[in-house]
């Protein structure tokens, strides 16, 4: 079983860089999509429903803002758009398929780069986010959450963590929550269970300031975190860097599981 996490940064601007493409010749089971950028009135029938692919989505309210969605091979058994929050289920935070024995979960996390109150509401965010995810541990399923979580969890997940640690996306209160979502509530960094050592090739996004990308100034923050029975069949991981489709890469994770 193949999946596949990306932030799109706009999903028909990734269109035009050809991510549909790409994305068919990958030949995965799930794609979970971030930060789409778009309402469904925005949406053609190729994002619909590319060929061979089930859509599911949760837009922002807010146009041209966030949302989520998750692009399955097999119709789910039931489809379930935000986590029962109304200030972050109206930003398309989050959207879940189930099937029989696999929940698939694409997640965008707020940022808070942007100004203080942004990151206020990323630490709402966290708060309201964290018994959901016990939640969705303790119910027995087998659960792969994909997505930007918008957070740098270690020193090796970003080029230049001296300097980005008073930051948002490196601050002590957002990795230490990572780390309690992880030991805590019990989840598994997949990336991080087949590559523990890896610095410049984990990197999943760069800012378009500079030459970040040209020069590898990178950070970790796109994930695959599930449960720990799924998560020990992982087989590989890589982050895809041949084609660019936006300021973030594809990360593709492949398990040993029948999907």
């Amino acid at each position: 079983m193949k999946i596949i996490s990306a932030n799109l940064n706009g999903i028909r601007s990734a269109a035009k860089k050809n991510f549909f493409e790409w994305m068919h010749k990958q030949q995965a089971d799930f794609v979970c999509v971030q930060e789409l950028k778009a309402q469904h009135a925005d949406m053609s029938p190729d994002f619909l429903a590319p060929a061979g692919y089930h859509g599911h989505f949760h837009y922002a309210e807010k146009k041209g803002y966030s949302g989520t969605g998750v692009y399955s091979r097999e119709k789910p058994r039931s489809v379930t758009t935000g986590f029962g929050n109304a200030e972050f289920d109206a930003e398309g935070r989050c959207v879940q398929v189930d099937f029989e024995k696999l929940t698939v979960i694409s997640l965008y996390c707020p940022s808070g780069s942007s100004s203080d109150d942004r990151q206020q509401a990323k630490f709402r965010f966290m708060d309201a986010f964290m018994p959901h995810l016990l939640s969705l541990r303790k119910s027995g399923r087998e659960v792969v959450i994909c997505g930007d979580w918008n957070i740098a969890h270690k020193e090796i997940d970003l080029k230049n963590w001296k300097s980005n640690q008073k930051n948002s996306g490196f601050l002590p209160e957002e990795r230490q929550w990572m780390s309690d979502v992880l030991d805590k509530a019990d989840w598994r960094d997949v990336y991080r269970l087949l590559h523990p050592d890896t610095t410049g090739e984990a990197y999943t996004w760069w800012s378009n300031r500079g030459q970040a990308w040209a020069n590898n100034v990178g950070w970790r923050i796109d994930y695959q975190v599930a449960t720990p029975g799924i998560a020990a069949t992982s087989k590989s991981a890589s982050v895809y860097k041949d084609e660019r489709f936006s300021d973030h890469s594809p990360l593709i994770i492949n398990y040993d599981w029948l999907a």
